[in-house]
């Protein structure tokens, strides 16, 4: 189930940034062609980029795609080189738990007081903030399923890293 809501995430940030494609292409080719352009294209653009960047966290995270520093990790024993994931998990559960609070303040927020954004479209504000909060929380949720596979994958004396460290590119 989780997997299906990490893909739905995924096509949307695609979407999210097709959307920034076109809003951009548009508001150069009016201003060029015509000195116009959309109206409150800055804010469309801010809200599709949260998109396009916090949607897909959550199926990064289960594809261990993050940026990651192995030059140090990959001359360490294999033991602890797996004990730095999962302290690096727990450690990322804990990041993310202000950030999904915040989220959370932040959208309600947003719905409660009917914000909007000042332009001539008088854009709501709650979308973005929703968008941003279902995305930190899903992430949250798979990295806390990713720790506690991991917590059980090396207490049954399995790895979680390679045998042999990668060689440099």
């Amino acid at each position: 189930m989780l997997r299906r809501i990490e893909r739905l995430l995924v096509d949307l940030s695609i979407c999210a940034v097709l959307g920034l494609g076109l809003v951009i292409t548009a508001n150069v080719l009016l201003r060029a062609l015509f000195n116009s352009g959309l109206p409150d294209s800055t804010v469309i653009v801010a809200e599709l980029m949260v998109a396009a960047v916090v949607l897909p966290l959550a199926a990064t995270t289960a594809a261990r795609a993050h940026i990651a520093v192995e030059f140090v990790s990959n001359r360490l024993p294999p033991r602890v080189a797996d004990g730095l994931i999962v302290f690096g998990s727990l450690f990322g559960l804990i990041a993310l738990a202000p950030l999904i609070w915040a989220g959370w303040r932040e959208a309600f927020g947003a719905i409660e007081k009917g914000s909007f954004y000042f332009g001539e479209l008088q854009l709501p504000k709650w979308p973005g903030r929703v968008i941003f909060l279902v995305g930190m929380a899903v992430c949250w949720l798979r990295l806390a399923v990713m720790v506690v596979a991991d917590i059980r994958t090396l207490r049954s004396g399995g790895r979680l890293t390679d045998d042999h460290p990668k060689e440099a590119v």
